[in-house]
């Protein structure tokens, strides 16, 4: 059972599951009681990709910001 090696119950492992499925990081087939998942990579490298690009967009952000409070201080 997929729970087990977790200090996690089943549910809370059932609703992260739902959650990657959503967002399009997994996959789910279900053949009887068994879901198979599958990971999907390319999904994780877009939001991936994404969040360097917010990352960057702000670290700018902040130096101009520090700069400018920089001289006006001076």
């Amino acid at each position: 059972m997929l729970a087990e090696p977790f200090a996690v119950s089943l549910p809370a492992i059932s609703k992260h599951l739902r959650v990657l499925e959503s967002s399009g990081l997994i996959t789910r087939r279900i053949e009887g009681r068994v879901h198979r998942c599958r990971f999907r990579a390319e999904e994780l490298r877009e939001a991936s990709e994404w969040i360097k690009e917010q990352q960057d967009f702000w670290e700018t952000q902040f130096q101009a910001l520090a700069r400018y409070l920089e001289q006006e201080q001076s």
